[in-house]
């Protein structure tokens, strides 16, 4: 937990972007084994399957009407890729029909998802049957430090997420704000506001995977920004809740 020597927002909710066609392309892909995951687009343009859509519109509804969700958002910040920033539109039109005065989301480079580097696109077989000694690498180093060749590791992502709440505490103070981005960055802010270490992180990485669509969220208090629910999934109770992704890897 971080002292409130600045002002935080009043509340800062985080949420996963609805399920994509990655994610499902991901899981056929370690389903058969194959090497290589079966996408066309660039990682950044990867969309919403239409089951992800219809989480987008659930979780956007139940944060503007519910009475057991967060407040509605006075503020939206996501991830610039496609699958992040469709959920979060999402989430301002139900805002919206319900009445709530909200911005046009913006987007921040800082939230989008984490870089594999040469790993963008393979599984982990593919990554162990062409690049054996880096995968012999991250097995020993483990995944919170390793960085893929070209890409980032788990700390990187957690200097731009100490970056991102520098920028919160400096723009919006006592607003309501919600974030949409992916697995890995939402995780790196557990970490940076809850004080977590490695094990721990990854424990509960390990433990509790991050649902499409889930809400992890947090209300200023005395010590600073308090940890209210992690992962919950109720707004997508009635639609369908998905983990798509698969622990061999990094998820998205």
């Amino acid at each position: 937990m971080i002292a409130p020597d600045r002002p935080w927002p009043t509340e800062l909710v985080l949420v996963r972007h609805g399920q994509s066609t990655g994610n499902l392309a991901d899981a056929h892909a370690y389903a058969t084994r194959s090497e290589v995951v079966d996408i066309a687009e660039r990682d950044a343009d990867v969309p919403l399957s239409p089951l992800g859509r219809a989480q987008a519109q659930a979780v956007g509804h139940w944060l503007a009407t519910a009475s057991e969700a967060p407040s509605p958002p006075e503020v939206v910040v996501c991830s610039p890729y496609e699958r992040a920033h469709r959920t979060a539109l999402a989430i301002v039109d139900a805002a919206r029909e319900a009445g709530h005065d909200v911005a046009t989301p913006r987007t921040d480079e800082r939230l989008r998802e984490r870089d594999l580097g040469w790993w963008d696109g393979l599984t982990g077989a593919g990554v162990r049957a062409r690049f054996p000694e880096e995968a012999a690498r991250r097995q020993r180093i483990g995944k919170f430090y390793y960085r893929p060749p070209g890409g980032e590791s788990w700390c990187d992502v957690a200097l731009r997420v100490r970056s991102v709440l520098s920028s919160l505490r400096e723009e919006h103070p006592g607003r309501r704000v919600l974030l949409v981005s992916h697995q890995a960055v939402i995780m790196n802010f557990r970490l940076v506001l809850e004080g977590l270490d490695e094990r721990s992180l990854l424990a509960i990485d390990a433990e509790h995977p991050l649902a499409n669509c889930s809400v992890t969220s947090y209300a200023a208090g005395l010590g600073g920004l308090e940890l209210r629910a992690a992962g919950d999934t109720r707004a997508v109770a009635d639609v369908k809740v998905t983990d798509d992704d698969v622990d061999d890897e990094p998820r998205s």
